[in-house]
């Protein structure tokens, strides 16, 4: 097992940029295309657009925020917030009959199956994020002889 750790860790950090850049985009096409992103919140919160620009905003900033090491692990808790804050929005999608307006054609009814796999993906991107919330072992020495 301490192979396969090892292994990993190798991946880490390049994995930090890969995190942080796919953020970053989320968060700016919150801004390209706010209305289809407020299509998806559920009805029962308020003020979609608002939230919309709120949540990208956080997406742009923790994005940044997990890509350097002294902001890495408070950028990965605030991810792991964010995820769990939006999977309402998820489950909102796969339940509910929605086409997306003001985006291409392909993305306007996405298939059930894939609104289904979205909501373990969230799962696999909460893992991902929380990841990056733990010390690196270095960390963990440089904490202790603190």
């Amino acid at each position: 097992m301490a192979l396969a750790d090892e292994r990993l860790r190798r991946f880490k950090t390049p994995l930090r940029y890969v995190m942080g850049a796919l953020y970053v985009l989320a968060g700016v096409m919150h801004f390209v295309v706010p209305n289809a992103y407020a299509q998806v919140v559920p009805p029962v919160f308020p003020a979609a657009l608002a939230l919309v620009y709120v949540s990208g905003v956080a997406e742009i900033a923790l994005g940044v925020g997990v890509v350097f090491r002294r902001t890495q692990r408070a950028a990965a808790w605030g991810l792991v917030a964010l995820l769990v804050a939006v999977f309402p929005a998820n489950v909102y999608m796969a339940t509910s009959d929605i086409v997306l307006e003001g985006v291409p054609a392909a993305l306007r009814e996405p298939s059930d199956a894939a609104l289904w796999l979205r909501l373990p993906l969230q799962g696999v991107l909460v893992a991902w994020a929380w990841w990056y919330t733990r010390p690196a072992p270095a960390d963990a020495d440089e904490t202790s002889s603190a």
